[in-house]
């Protein structure tokens, strides 16, 4: 897949809180709603929800993440099932800083569930390390939470050499 067949932007329409809210229960065992999406998008001046599209799925990835002062927590991020080690989590989260970046972000942070190797992998290669841990931070099932943080959000595109 080229970069000329995706497209990320932010959510603006109705259709793409619904198919956000569908990616996000079919990733997660507690997933957010989409009450609880629309709500945060309404009531937060903070939240930002991304999508990236690219033919056939209107929603091929999603994450939501919250812009504070210097700082950008990365709160979910979930790719479609049959679309998933093909680089899209990576080219959307690149993204995500950038922009970020260019709204005054130095760093990023966020939490995983341990078992989520995955993940892990993914933000080992984005340049995070380990920061901490939140013991029984999820349920369904309980799980502790490991603390990512990435320094210098800028510094190389966000990408390990």
């Amino acid at each position: 897949m080229t970069a000329m067949e995706m497209l990320i932007e932010r959510v603006t329409a109705s259709e793409d809180l619904d198919a956000v809210a569908e990616l996000e229960a079919a990733s997660f065992t507690n997933p957010w709603t989409r009450e609880m999406l629309e709500r945060e998008l309404r009531h937060s001046d903070v939240t930002r929800v991304h999508v990236l599209r690219i033919p056939g799925h209107r929603v091929a990835a999603f994450c939501a993440s919250w812009l504070v002062c210097d700082e950008l927590h990365i709160n979910t991020i979930a790719v479609h099932p049959e679309l998933r080690r093909r680089g899209l989590a990576s080219v959307l989260m690149r993204h995500i800083f950038g922009e970020a970046v260019q709204l005054g972000a130095e760093r990023a942070l966020l939490e995983v569930r341990r078992s989520n190797v995955p993940a892990l992998r993914l933000y080992d290669a984005l340049g995070f390390r380990v920061a901490g841990f939140r013991p029984k931070y999820y349920s369904h099932p309980e799980e502790d939470a490991i603390l990512l943080v990435r320094d210098e959000l800028a510094e190389n595109g966000g990408l390990r050499s």
